[in-house]
């Protein structure tokens, strides 16, 4: 009897630890959306603000480039160094937060204690510097809805160079799909040329001495940017997210906040050692009291509005790191294409 009681128990308790067993389960499934769906909205909240980062840089930069006289216009690198300099101090204000005010600790365990590994971004920060110098360049040399088609080639070259380097496979529909944009923007590289041939034709029948935008230049600057872009991106994504080694033990993976401040680091350098080197800075149209032209001084034509561009590329390079952290370079690249459709509006 008492054997048939406890397994009329057993049975009695089944049901119950089912029901507790399925509630967990559905609780673990539940909490589960809720997480990818918080991801999904940050996703879409870093997509926003990239666009808007993008469309505003362009059409700013676009501003403060056209229709300015050489005299009168800043230096690139001279921009880039202070925006290199924002970058500085916003990420290590981040990091600071992130450690909980231990910002020097973070800085000797990263920096000092690991040296080759803070020298790997030595890589990213030169390529990131050139493509900025150079978007400059065909800014200058392009109209902005143009210049956003065209820079929509480092969707192309970051899927090629992401094959490459990370070993990441894309789908056929994928791979039509950039070989339909690389298309695209032929198309509307083909226009642009035959459209200015008609303008520097009319030019020259009209005799106007204007500041001529040179096709060629900006299309030569934007191809050897996507470049840039392609692989200081890929490979950033790559040291970003991978492990680092501590004496043969894997340790957790540098924060971008303090790989915002390594770069920038290194971009800073690299700008003084080309502000120094450069003997060719232009001239403000004044001239000394030996009758010389006087050579342009640091930060000589800054307005406002440069300094809006400073702010915006300071901000999206913490920007950039922080899509690549939470997606990939696939979603900065969908932020710079919808951005297309913005800046041309």
């Amino acid at each position: 009897m008492e054997n048939e009681e406890k397994v009329v128990e057993k049975n009695a308790q089944q049901p119950e630890d089912s029901s507790s067993t399925m509630s967990a389960t559905v609780t673990a499934t539940a909490g589960e959306t809720k997480t990818t769906k918080n991801e999904k909205m940050f996703r879409l909240f870093l997509l926003f603000m990239m666009t808007a980062q993008n469309s505003t840089v362009v059409l700013i930069s676009r501003y403060t480039r056209a229709g300015v006289s050489n005299e009168d216009s800043y230096v690139i690198n001279d921009l880039i160094m202070v925006q290199e300099f924002g970058k500085l101090i916003l990420a290590a204000a981040l990091e600071y937060n992130a450690t909980n005010g231990h910002l020097v600790r973070s800085m000797k365990e990263n920096i000092f204690d690991r040296p080759k590994d803070f020298f790997r971004i030595l890589i990213p920060s030169l390529l990131y510097l050139v493509q900025n110098s150079l978007l400059y360049v065909a800014i200058s040399n392009l109209t902005a809805p143009m210049f956003q088609v065209t820079y929509q080639c480092k969707l192309l070259t970051t899927a090629v160079v992401s094959v490459i380097m990370l070993q990441r496979k894309y789908s056929l529909k994928q791979w039509i799909c950039l070989t339909a944009l690389g298309i695209g923007v032929a198309i509307v590289v083909l226009g642009a040329q035959s459209d200015s041939k008609k303008d520097a034709s009319d030019s020259n029948e009209e005799g106007e001495d204007a500041n001529v935008q040179n096709l060629f230049v900006g299309l030569m600057a934007v191809t050897i940017a996507c470049l840039c872009s392609a692989f200081a991106g890929v490979y950033f994504e790559f040291v970003l997210k991978r492990p680092t080694n501590d004496g043969g033990e894997a340790r957790a993976p540098v924060s971008m906040w303090m790989r915002n401040v390594q770069m920038a680091f290194f971009s800073i350098c690299i700008a003084y050692i080309n502000m120094v080197r450069d003997s060719d800075r232009g001239v403000t149209g004044l001239v000394d009291e030996n009758n010389d032209p006087v050579i342009k001084p640091f930060m000589h034509g800054f307005t406002g509005w440069v300094y809006v561009v400073v702010m915006l590329q300071a901000g999206g390079g913490l920007l950039v790191a922080a899509v690549i952290k939470y997606a990939d370079n696939v979603l900065k690249g969908m932020a710079t294409g919808v951005s297309v459709v913005t800046a041309t509006l």
